[in-house]
């Protein structure tokens, strides 16, 4: 569930989701994302110049209240969004800085889209927001993220585990639970903030007997994300998320071919594109590039 790409002057001033998605695409260096962060800055900046010059107006109407300075102050933020959607230049120039300091290709010349879980979702009522998280996917000396590599130490004993019994290469489904958490730090919990333990995204479908957990999510439909509540497999531990993809995978027709790729992980993120596994339109570019950061921890 993702707001890298999308028109800034579409989105709701206040939409807290559309802000924590873009967290989420800034933690793999998204040209994308970076863009839409700079915009977001510069939305911050006229603001503030809207709400000066609001305060040195006088404010001593017959309709003036607390309620419509409220209304007020979310018209401006509003509008101030839709403004810097145009631009006045401050965006441009943060994007061509920081594209240099965090060595990010910017957007249209050959930069891969970031790694976002596609089926990333709240839970209804969550109580808190997913943290942020650290622009560059790579650290600047070319070292191992210390995120990437603590996310994998944690879960490859499981992955070798659901991996020696189906076949499935460890660093594919280490990949891929990457990208459907965001490294972990995404994970799909219940309104009460419990653990599914649900590292691949699966629905719990009319097949599925045990627990569930709801949450706001984004589908492409058509190309294009739309929001809808969606029941997600709830499971005791990791090793269990892990036994359970590997068995999706094995026991369904349509992936079959995803497992005949053997080791080659652009084949193995193509195919299961290829047979759905996820409605965005970017998901194998985005489980590849994952996948590659996988195998340098």
């Amino acid at each position: 569930m993702s707001m890298g790409g999308a028109d800034l002057s579409s989105k709701f001033a206040l939409d807290v989701q559309g802000l924590n998605q873009l967290r989420l695409d800034a933690r793999n260096s998204s040209p994308e994302a970076l863009k839409q962060a700079a915009q977001q800055f510069e939305a911050v900046f006229m603001n503030m110049l809207m709400k000066s010059m609001r305060e040195a107006t006088p404010q001593d109407g017959m309709f003036d209240s607390d309620q419509t300075r409220m209304y007020t102050s979310m018209l401006d933020q509003q509008l101030t969004q839709r403004m810097a959607s145009l631009g006045i230049g401050l965006a441009d120039v943060m994007v061509r800085q920081l594209s240099t300091v965090l060595s990010v290709p910017p957007a249209g010349e050959g930069a891969t889209p970031d790694a976002l879980p596609v089926t990333q979702g709240f839970p209804l009522n969550a109580p808190t927001a997913v943290p942020a998280q650290p622009m560059s996917a790579v650290a600047p000396s070319g070292e191992v993220p210390a995120h990437v590599e603590a996310f994998v130490r944690r879960l490859l004993p499981d992955a070798q585990a659901a991996g020696a019994s189906s076949g499935i290469p460890a660093r594919f489904m280490l990949g891929q639970a990457a990208l459907e958490t965001g490294w972990g730090k995404a994970e799909i919990r219940g309104a009460d903030g419990q653990n599914s333990h649900n590292l691949f995204g699966i629905k719990a479908g009319g097949s599925w007997k045990g627990r569930t957990v709801d949450i706001v999510t984004t589908e492409y439909v058509d190309g294009k994300p739309q929001k809808q509540v969606d029941s997600f497999r709830a499971y005791d531990s990791y090793a269990d998320a892990f036994r359970d993809y590997a068995n999706l995978l094995r026991g369904n027709a349509r992936y079959q071919n995803a497992i005949a790729q053997g080791q080659d992980a652009v084949g193995f993120a193509q195919s299961l594109q290829q047979a759905g596994y996820a409605t965005d339109p970017n998901y194998a570019q985005k489980l590849m590039r994952v996948i590659r950061l996988v195998e340098t921890a």
